[in-house]
């Protein structure tokens, strides 16, 4: 077998058929972290290096636990000398996923065909260098086949360069994360953005709901929130008034309750609008303090966090009555209990898992979320891959699960468990045709 050949990941000839009928279906990208500046300006990489290393805290944390000194990952060192860095360590990461979209996209974006490695690296480099002289971000964006983008945006946020670029729509998603904290800061900037005060909870919803508003104007059709665990405790809409008063003294506890009130809140909110409701959760951030005062968040010290209690999530599931739900999808970052989770979309409708998330976009993390989606779920209504991503060369990650998709398909079919023409028609609603419809697209 050729070294990454077009046989990736696929065993069984049925899953070669399956894989055929979804690998050229568009990308929809319904949750990343890509800057639509950059689309918005069809920019330009200086280098490989800046292509890959400007961002991607995956590949840091890799660097990280080779050895690899700061200054080369987000230090000062020039870009080609972070790329001789990360070439270095690929020979050691045999089964992590990295070493898999590493050459994916060598193969995909460079027509590179070799193993990156010290030897071979500074040969690479120049061959890729020579590629992306002619690609910009659209480029690279309509070489995967991207046709919408959701990225992640603050309620704040002006969304001042969403739009449609080159057939590639790019809309917002609303992540309201900072409004969990009753920083005043932060709510002084959502009243100025909003244009209402909000030191009263009705002015807090008022602006809230105006900036929603603004958010579907400019084309939002997703919503996503990030926690490590869900509420114990959900305070009333008189009792969150009351806590909100008093929001700067506020026991654990209170706060809990006030988040309980919040997202309970906004999941009406949803509801009414028709968007839909990402819930990520069961993740610690910033778990290495001296690492975070020097180089900030997102930087490749989150972890997941205990499994999500599963009475806490079914008690807020059941807060909202089924025809008052929006669309909600859960993403646990401590699959340990997935096939608990799995079988709690079960008990409500409107509910479903979504994808293996961050740390568990692995081969196996892949494989084991089909698996229990599948067997205490229902498989065919995912919303398939997205990347979770702030590297324009990620896209890689969806052809990367729809041979997983199709090589977990096509192993049903060859033991005559599963019938060939359902696998390929489920591959394609799971590829693209359920977030497409979910979206309205």
């Amino acid at each position: 077998m050729r070294f990454f050949d077009k046989d990736l990941l696929l065993y069984q000839e049925a899953s070669k058929e399956i894989y055929e009928s979804v690998k050229a279906l568009p990308i929809v990208d319904y949750h990343c972290h890509l800057n639509q500046k950059l689309i918005a300006e069809d920019a330009r990489f200086t280098d490989i290096g800046e292509l890959w290393l400007g961002g991607d805290h995956y590949k840091w944390r890799a660097m990280r636990a080779c050895g690899v000194d700061e200054k080369y990952i987000t230090g000062d060192a020039d870009y080609y000398e972070k790329f001789l860095h990360y070439a270095a360590i690929m020979p050691s990461l045999a089964g992590n996923p990295l070493y898999y979209w590493t050459h994916m996209e060598l193969v995909q974006i460079f027509d590179i065909h070799e193993p990156l490695n010290a030897e071979t690296a500074p040969d690479i480099y120049k061959r890729a260098n020579k590629v992306l002289e002619g690609l910009s971000v659209r480029g690279l964006l309509r070489r995967f086949g991207v046709s919408y983008i959701a990225t992640t945006d603050d309620p704040i946020d002006s969304l001042s360069d969403h739009g449609v670029y080159d057939g590639i729509t790019v809309c917002p998603t609303f992540r309201p994360d900072k409004l969990y904290t009753l920083d005043e800061g932060y709510l002084a900037a959502l009243a100025k953005a909003a244009g209402v005060e909000t030191d009263t909870l009705e002015g807090l919803k008022k602006a809230i709901s105006l900036r929603l508003d603004y958010f579907q104007s400019k084309g939002c059709r997703i919503s996503d929130h990030g926690f490590g665990a869900f509420p114990k405790h959900y305070a009333t809409e008189e009792e969150a008034g009351a806590l909100y008063a008093r929001r700067a003294t506020l026991s654990a506890e209170e706060k809990d309750a006030f988040f309980g009130w919040l997202l309970l809140f906004l999941t009406g909110e949803y509801a009414r609008r028709g968007i839909i409701m990402q819930l990520h959760f069961a993740v610690v951030r910033n778990n290495n303090p001296a690492m975070f005062a020097r180089v900030g968040v997102d930087s490749g010290f989150d972890l997941p966090a205990d499994a999500p209690v599963l009475a806490d999530v079914i008690g807020f599931l059941a807060k909202t009555a089924d025809e008052d739900r929006p669309e909600t999808v859960l993403y646990t970052l401590n699959d340990s209990n997935l096939s608990d989770l799995a079988a709690a979309t079960g008990a409500f409708r409107h509910v479903r898992m979504g994808a293996a998330w961050w740390f568990n976009d692995t081969v196996e993390g892949i494989r084991r979320n089909l698996k229990a989606v599948g067997e205490y779920s229902v498989l065919g209504t995912s919303f398939g891959m997205l990347t979770d991503s702030r590297s324009f060369a990620s896209y890689v990650r969806f052809d990367f699960f729809r041979r997983l998709l199709a090589e977990h398909l096509g192993a049903l079919v060859e033991r005559g468990e599963y019938d060939m023409s359902a696998a390929i028609h489920l591959a394609k609603r799971v590829c693209y045709g359920n977030i497409q419809e979910a979206l309205g697209l």
